[in-house]
């Protein structure tokens, strides 16, 4: 189990990765409803478990708040993944939401890069900005140091569009994460 927090001016926030299993299911509390909607999908399709308390400055919005559970999340992706013995390093998965269809292919290089490819249909999902959703996977690519490219390929209802990107995230995910009986899943023998 992992365990870091974060506290600024803006947010204090609290977050325990488990990729064990020893707690079967999440418990996450940011204050923001979509977002703990989303990451509870995430934590369920990648089957990394979350415990996520936040609070953060809502009342100007939900920017900070997102952001910075990114940037934690990010930073635990990186302990684990640098961690193993062997992984399988990519993963690429494609989600159909109902009429949406989102494609996300990541490699846990050692290398952040994120290709942010999703027109949402509405700006908002209820009172959640839909811009922060590349925000969030901003802060997790660059603090994981993961090459992330997240499409887009078809959309519809925007509650949909932007599940399907977290979905296919987390199960490509897993996928990386995978045990790999090839070592280090590099040929330089070392990913850093």
């Amino acid at each position: 189990m992992i365990k870091k927090e974060r506290a600024t001016k803006e947010t204090k926030i609290s977050i325990s990765l488990d990729d064990e299993k020893s707690f079967r299911e999440s418990s996450i509390s940011t204050g923001v409803g979509f977002f703990d909607h989303m990451l509870t999908l995430f934590s369920f399709h990648s089957e990394l478990y979350l415990n996520v308390e936040a609070d953060g400055d809502l009342e100007v919005d939900a920017h900070h708040t997102v952001e910075d559970v990114g940037i934690i999340l990010g930073q635990m992706l990186r302990e684990l993944y640098v961690q193993k013995e062997s992984y399988q390093r990519y993963g690429t998965t494609y989600i159909p939401m109902d009429e949406s269809l989102a494609r996300v292919v990541l490699d846990l290089s050692g290398r952040p890069h994120l290709n942010f490819q999703a027109d949402f249909s509405k700006e908002t999902v209820g009172t959640f900005d839909t811009e922060l959703v590349m925000e969030f996977f901003n802060a997790v690519s660059m603090n994981s140091r993961m090459t992330l490219h997240i499409d887009l390929l078809k959309g519809g209802n925007t509650h949909h569009e932007i599940e399907a990107v977290f979905k296919a995230f987390a199960r490509s995910l897993k996928a990386a994460l995978a045990p790999s009986d090839a070592g280090i899943p590099s040929s330089k023998g070392v990913i850093e």
